[in-house]
């Protein structure tokens, strides 16, 4: 065999492999997810990858951060907001496909410290003003919704003058639950969905902050409209519809509608 054949069969072969590199990076669908999916969504994204061949690829972070990135052209195919006010703001800016946009649950807030920080959670959000608790970390409220929930609900019980000084932010909800878990912030205000996550669930105690304690987070996904692959999009949201989805969300603490 010459050179100039093997250089040709190699280069062949070369070109192959990008095609189908190219065809299978095609095929992944990019979502981008609010932070208090992320020990539920994984399960949700291995039914729907087995149902339809197709990888998904998760990118988990604060709502308003993502709407952001969106707005600024970032390359996502859904996105799964904890805030469905940011979906429609999508929507009205022509940056989500109009028709797309479906409530998929409600999140819910709770107080969570870890089994050995000696503080009783219990009585609720009273015991943010224990001197006991020098640290409270809660996400970000700039652009995170569980970050506005939670200083609702500290204002809620006329706390907020008392309590702000001790906030540790998190970028996200996830961010903040770590703060909380490893020790840096003595109470976190979190998402129902990442105490019952396997990572606190056995280390950490709860309590429910009370629904009337602040405006209910309603999380909603759409299709981003310049995704390059909307029927798979498409497909995905309505996976979300479907019972096995409805129970994962369930089972780790969603109000699902």
């Amino acid at each position: 065999m010459t050179i100039r054949v093997q250089l040709g069969l190699v280069l062949t072969m070369a070109l192959v492999a990008v095609g189908l590199s190219s065809r299978a990076e095609a095929q992944e669908l990019r979502v981008a997810a609010a932070a208090d999916l992320q020990a539920a969504l994984p399960a949700i994204a291995a039914q729907f990858e087995k149902e339809t061949g197709q990888h998904v690829a998760l990118t988990f972070g604060s709502s308003g951060n993502f709407t952001t990135q969106i707005e600024n052209g970032a390359p996502f195919d859904v996105f799964m907001s904890a805030d469905m006010d940011y979906p429609k703001r999508l929507e009205q800016a022509g940056l989500a496909e109009r028709g797309s946009l479906y409530e998929y649950a409600s999140g819910r807030l709770v107080l969570w410290t870890r089994n050995d920080s000696g503080i009783d959670v219990k009585p609720g959000l009273s015991v943010l003003g224990d001197a006991r608790v020098r640290r409270v970390a809660i996400a970000n409220p700039a652009h995170a919704p569980y970050g506005r929930a939670a200083v609702a609900a500290i204002r809620h019980e006329s706390l907020y003058d008392r309590v702000q000084s001790k906030f540790v932010l998190g970028e996200n909800i996830s961010q903040a639950a770590q703060f909380a878990q490893s020790g840096n912030a003595d109470v976190g205000l979190i998402a129902l969905a990442l105490a019952l996550s396997p990572a606190l669930k056995t280390v950490g105690a709860y309590v429910e902050v009370p629904a009337a304690f602040y405006p209910a987070i309603e999380q909603a996904a759409v299709v981003v409209a310049s995704s390059t692959k909307k029927p798979l999009a498409r497909r995905f949201v309505e996976s979300l519809k479907q019972p096995a989805a409805q129970a994962i969300l369930r089972s780790y603490g969603f109000a699902v509608h």
